[in-house]
């Protein structure tokens, strides 16, 4: 009986991959996506326009606007901004005119960073650099050096630091006799972003916390050490935006022909986090420029797939996926009619293959195989394992988790995403062209051909089924 089942099962499977689309159509999107590609023009337009996009800013807000209107330029039907909650605390980081820097012993411009949902300095704030006391008695001992100065805190952890309880004291003290804020060093050359959403408007924070490389940071504290007097500058421009914030994905599609109930996704993040310099380019621009882009390219062919291909702009990703948890509960009538979730949110680097059900991969081979001829330097895979991936840090997760085939692509390429990612270097100027004409165009080919297969895509058994 399992061998009958094995075979009658193989032959389902693969006569659900039959059925793909029309390779003349396929044809003329990677033609037209090799020749008139325009995601590097989408992704200049969100890092330039719009930059550091964090979710609750009006930053996104306005980036949201615009790919409305541009899904709506292209041809897509029920565009529209689809709410999936609110806070209470919403933020602004200004895009330009940030400073921090040492002016003495010497200038030295920093790279730094604060975290979202904190205040800012209203306006250019200098003050003398202090060490942070060891104890209440030195403390006391230096109190009157502390009003209006920058108090640069030690290591997190180390040899000889004191407890946390005794550096919690003396940082409240240290508070109440003026300091200006706090000044950390990074572990190394990258500061990281981050920030807690989770705040209330009354007891939103008042306390200036800044993060500076640690190159920065040794200059500072050799100064001090030497004797010399470190003074620092530092202008903050952010501010809160008191809620409610409404929070929404971007949501567009082509309907299907045959089975519009039915649906293919193709998606990636358009919140970002917004430190200093960084515009939110690779994190996640470059997915969010390859799902403009392949519906472009898709509306520009004038395809007809049987089921619909929706393109979604999730929001809130970097906080906890909320976009697409927020997605996957307010539809989940619908959950057995997806198909399959693309996600794009591995950086520049392109698609490089999916991983998946060894049921699976006779319906992503078509496109890997059309795909592979046409970018003959950028080799595909689809890798088998017995079960669909879970957890994982994008919003493929949030579908996995309710048995629905979400994909976060394979990325391959010589990007290195650890020197990007949530650091001030997530800018334009990071993303590889080349590898983004081939992920908006395989983006576009892998979701029509999905959307015109015989069948939906096979699933886990469910559990005790």
């Amino acid at each position: 009986m399992k061998r009958i089942f094995a075979v009658v099962l193989a032959a389902v499977t693969g006569a659900g991959a039959m059925g793909q689309g029309d390779p003349a159509v396929v044809d003329n999107i990677i033609q037209l996506g090799k020749s008139q590609n325009q995601t590097r023009s989408h992704l200049e337009t969100i890092c330039e326009q719009f930059g550091g996009r964090l979710t609750s800013s009006s930053h996104l807000e306005r980036a949201q606007a615009w790919a409305v209107q541009e899904f709506k330029n292209y041809g897509c039907q029920n565009v529209h901004l689809e709410k999936w909650g609110e806070w209470e605390v919403g933020f602004d980081r200004g895009s330009s005119g940030q400073v921090g820097r040492m002016t003495a012993p010497f200038l030295r411009e920093f790279q730094f960073t604060t975290p979202s949902w904190t205040p800012g300095t209203k306006g250019l704030q200098k003050g003398p650099a202090v060490m942070e006391p060891m104890s209440m008695a030195d403390f006391d001992k230096n109190k009157s050096k502390f009003k209006g100065a920058w108090m640069v805190m030690m290591p997190r952890t180390g040899e000889g630091l004191p407890t946390k309880a005794v550096r919690d004291t003396v940082l409240a003290a240290a508070i109440k006799a003026g300091i200006k804020g706090r000044v950390s060093g990074s572990r190394g050359e990258l500061v990281l972003t981050g920030g807690n959403f989770n705040i209330k408007w009354d007891t939103r924070p008042k306390d200036i916390d800044i993060t500076i490389r640690k190159s920065d940071y040794d200059a500072v504290t050799g100064a001090l050490q030497a004797g010399q007097s470190a003074l620092l500058e530092f202008d903050l421009r952010q501010s809160f935006r008191k809620g409610p914030i409404a929070l929404n994905n971007v949501v567009a599609e082509i309907p299907g022909t045959e089975k519009p109930d039915e649906v293919v996704i193709v998606s990636g993040h358009f919140d970002s986090w917004d430190g200093p310099g960084s515009q939110g380019a690779i994190d996640n621009g470059t997915g969010s420029s390859v799902t403009l882009e392949a519906a472009r390219l898709l509306c520009s062919v004038g395809v007809k797939p049987k089921r619909t291909i929706r393109f979604i702009l999730w929001s809130g990703e970097e906080q906890g996926l909320f976009g697409s948890r927020g997605y996957v509960k307010d539809h989940s009538a619908e959950m057995d009619k997806i198909s399959a979730v693309l996600v794009d949110d591995g950086g520049t680097d392109y698609w490089g293959g999916f991983v998946g059900l060894e049921t699976q991969r006779s319906f992503f081979q078509p496109s890997m195989d059309a795909l592979m001829a046409a970018f003959a330097d950028m080799p595909m895979q689809f890798r088998a394992q017995e079960k669909m991936p879970r957890g994982g840090g994008s919003d493929h997760a949030s579908f996995n988790a309710v048995g629905v085939p979400g994909f976060f692509t394979i990325e391959t390429g010589v990007a290195d995403y650890g020197y990007i990612h949530h650091t001030q270097h997530d800018k334009l100027e990071a993303a590889i062209n080349s590898y983004l004409v081939q992920s908006s165009t395989a983006a576009a080919v892998t979701s029509y051909n999905l959307a015109c297969a015989g069948s939906l895509l096979p699933r886990e058994p469910k559990s005790g089924g």
